[in-house]
């Protein structure tokens, strides 16, 4: 049996990371997942480093790596909106050096299990568009900016403006059976218990906002192909308002570990019987 952590939206906050090292030692899953905005965010990360990534992050994974050795976990990472894309090549060189997968738009084996990570999320309202893509097509909710607008750390693609994140999935899959598969999301799916943001009577010109902002192409993927595990992050606030943080699509078991309180919130899931997952606050 395979024991795995999920978390996600950790946002640089130190108390969270220590007590994820902290278990993870303690409990030695065989794998650990990480959901994106793992990096400080000017608005709630209350700790600094110059360079959170090389001054913290891996170092303390390294100090994990060397203390439990052969128990060290299998990790997988990508990154999120909020996390600046310029610091991918970090993540790269880090994961080619062992210490982690990381996973963005890449498929790798794990126990027989194919895993896909994928970091980007439809159009936001927010300014740092690294990691957004139009969804399905060129349509932009009201309130949110497209993918050409706002602020980037890194270049654009040549074809962003016609990159959606339907026409990713399709490439990444490329209709390969993935019924056994566990996907690695940043964003969640679109109209479900896991994608519900606090804009209850928020308005844009007199029109109401859509208070589901999951991603349309993520949730029609999820219906059609049914893969086995989906875990997302990026909305907090939604396991609060809903209530719940995993949700079933007919064969697929999908859950947001993202968390809008002080706490670290770590989903805990068998590879082999997911949809008896549980979520613990520390």
């Amino acid at each position: 049996m395979t024991d795995c952590f999920f978390v996600s939206d950790l946002h640089g906050k130190i108390n969270r990371y220590q007590k994820l090292f902290s278990l993870i030692e303690k409990e030695k899953p065989d794998a650990v997942f990480f959901g994106g905005d793992l990096l400080p965010h000017a608005l709630l990360s209350d700790e600094q480093y110059d360079d959170f990534a090389m001054d913290y992050f891996f170092p303390n994974l390294r100090k994990l790596r060397n203390k439990l050795k052969k128990q060290y976990p299998q990790l997988f990472l990508i990154l999120g909106n909020d996390d600046a894309r310029i610091e991918e090549n970090k993540f790269q060189t880090a994961s080619d050096d062992g210490l982690f997968w990381y996973a963005n738009q890449l498929k790798m084996m794990y126990n027989g299990f194919p895993i896909f990570g994928y970091s980007f999320i439809p159009p936001s309202p927010f300014s740092l568009k690294d990691w957004e893509k139009y969804d399905v097509s060129r349509y932009v909710d009201p309130g949110c900016t497209h993918p050409m607008e706002g602020y980037r750390s890194v270049e654009a693609s040549k074809n962003i403006e016609f990159e959606t994140i339907q026409k990713d999935l399709e490439n990444l899959t490329q209709a390969q059976d993935i019924s056994n598969a566990v996907f690695l999301f940043h964003s969640p799916p679109y109209k479900t218990h896991l994608d519900r943001a606090a804009l209850d009577g928020r308005m844009i010109d007199h029109v109401p906002l859509d208070v589901h902002v999951g991603s349309i192409a993520i949730k029609r993927f999820i219906d059609e192909f049914q893969p086995y595990i989906t875990l997302h992050g990026h909305i907090h606030e939604s396991a609060r308002l809903t209530g719940k943080w995993m949700q079933r699509f007919n064969k697929t078991v999908s859950f947001n570990a993202s968390y809008d309180g002080s706490e670290l919130s770590v989903i805990k899931f068998n590879l082999e019987n997911p949809k008896n997952a549980r979520r613990f606050l520390y």
